[in-house]
């Protein structure tokens, strides 16, 4: 997806605002207010998790307005919070 495709979410959002973890291939997250990340998993790798590669303190919130991206040819694929909410990006 092209970075144009990303920032107007051509393939669509899903909001995620509770704790269960939710699956599905993700091309960014966006932090729509101050959100802790307990899981991030990328590329489909179940049990992995990838938050600390992408958070330098990962117990601590992620500013809201934050648009988080997976790295390189990646794709994130799913997401557990402990607080807050995010807009998932569909890819």
């Amino acid at each position: 997806m092209t970075n144009n495709g990303r920032l107007i979410a051509q393939n669509g959002t899903y909001i995620v605002n509770d704790t269960t973890e939710y699956v599905a291939n993700a091309e960014a997250y966006y932090m729509a207010e101050d959100t802790v990340i307990a899981r991030i998993e990328v590329n489909g790798v179940t049990g992995t998790d990838a938050k600390g590669d992408y958070i330098s303190t990962p117990a601590t919130a992620v500013k809201g307005g934050v648009l988080l991206t997976p790295q390189g040819d990646d794709y994130f694929s799913a997401i557990t919070l402990t607080s807050g909410s995010v807009t998932v990006i569909l890819k």
